[in-house]
């Protein structure tokens, strides 16, 4: 219900906006802008879903063959105790914990082709525990928001844009994002744990949290003591090595324990067909509205009148053109990255509104996109607070990135 009216707010706002220009400001190109937003969206939705396609048969492939050769067992084992009290509805033993995890560690790594088809897979699963088939349950939602919060700890993708733009040191934004981004997953948990009454001061929840914090500042360390140019190099072998070690893995496990790795393969890889036709009419609606929105000049009204708003209040406002950045990102990953690279090639790679755009960048994921894509993959409709903590996170992300730009370059 809720995606619901945000969809149909976004073509009332564009209808009124576009209507305000044609008439006052005589803009007759505006509807055909409008009209061509919703072709060209609705065509990237589908090549999103072609191109998600491959992936999908690849990755579901190799979690059927993790599943089969126990090593989707051996993580969920690892991670149990804490996966439990989080996800209370979700038995000891179900799948789900694994493919959640795997899901989680593919994020971390910036691996966004691997994280989606494990994210389908752990919502698929979670989708087999709920009763009512089109309400999203309350394991949903806490994963969904943890998904949204875009928790990373190597950021690949936005250093390689930083190079190509000419950024002296296009690892300076690091630490920034990984701070930011865990700012985000952390309140986005305290928002749904505090809306589902899971208790966060459980000591078992407590040392995992510890673990994980104690990660992030081990992290910290060792990149903040390596020469700049070492650590974009550090971080993509690093993320592949990971990558093509779990691939690797799972297939060893596997033919140890004496399982037909091809069929096995097969027959997860199956499965992507199915998930990437569903999730199509979803993705062509979130998308084209979101288009819409964008063409219709909207962005630019709330970006404009937040910027007036901040110097009215004789609040610092420097920060204002890396926002679009941040307003993007949770409806749009590719609009968002496109607004990032045309904050660094307007105002420079190494310019206080390019890093923080990239910091933006990175901070958190993209909500909308999310839900209606993983949502959409199962058939669920009632999402219930999923939007609201997921968007919590996200301007837990903004501001955090806003403050951390500050300290690191203002």
């Amino acid at each position: 219900m809720v995606l619901n009216y945000i969809w149909v707010g976004f073509f009332l706002v564009a209808l009124v906006i576009a209507l305000i220009r044609l008439i006052f400001l005589g803009d007759t190109a505006i509807f055909t802008s409008l009209v061509t937003s919703t072709f060209d969206m609705s065509k990237t939705a589908f090549e999103i879903a072609l191109g998600l396609t491959g992936t999908l048969a690849l990755w579901l492939g190799i979690m059927k063959v993790g599943e089969q050769g126990g090593a989707i067992n051996l993580l969920a084992a690892i991670t149990r105790p804490f996966f439990q009290r989080l996800f209370p509805e979700v038995p000891r033993d179900h799948p789900a914990h694994g493919s959640i995890i795997m899901n989680f560690a593919a994020n971390m790594l910036g691996l966004d082709n691997a994280a989606t088809p494990l994210g389908l897979k752990a919502m698929q699963e979670l989708q087999e525990l709920n009763s009512e088939k089109d309400r999203a349950t309350n394991a949903q939602i806490m994963f969904l928001v943890l998904n949204t919060s875009g928790l990373t700890v190597i950021p690949v993708s936005i250093m390689v844009y930083r190079a190509q733009l000419g950024a002296a040191n296009p690892t300076d934004v690091f630490l920034p994002i990984l701070l930011a981004t865990y700012c985000s997953t952390l309140v986005g948990l305290i928002a749904v744990a505090a809306m589902q009454r899971i208790n966060l001061f459980d000591p078992v929840v407590l040392g995992y949290l510890a673990a994980v914090t104690g990660l992030v500042a081990a992290t910290i360390y060792f990149f903040s003591g390596l020469p700049q140019e070492r650590v974009q190099t550090i971080s993509n072998v690093v993320a592949n090595v990971t990558l093509f070690g779990v691939i690797s893995t799972f297939i060893l496990l596997a033919t140890f324990r004496r399982i037909n790795v091809f069929e096995a393969f097969i027959e997860g890889a199956k499965e992507g067909f199915g998930v990437a036709i569903r999730v199509i009419p979803y993705l062509v609606a979130i998308l084209v509205a979101i288009g819409v929105f964008r063409a219709s000049g909207a962005l630019d009204l709330l970006v404009n009148g937040i910027g007036r708003g901040f110097a009215a209040l004789g609040l610092p406002d420097d920060f204002i053109p890396a926002l679009p950045t941040a307003l993007m990102k949770p409806l749009s990953g590719s609009g968002a990255r496109g607004l990032m690279v045309d904050a660094m090639k307007t105002y420079g790679a190494d310019s206080f509104i390019g890093r923080l755009a990239s910091t933006f960048q990175g901070a958190t994921d993209t909500t909308f996109y999310i839900l209606a894509l993983y949502f959409g993959s199962v058939g669920v409709k009632k999402t219930r607070y999923a939007v609201a903590g997921g968007l919590i996170a996200d301007v837990a992300g903004i501001v955090a990135a806003i403050f951390i730009a500050y300290i690191f370059w203002g």
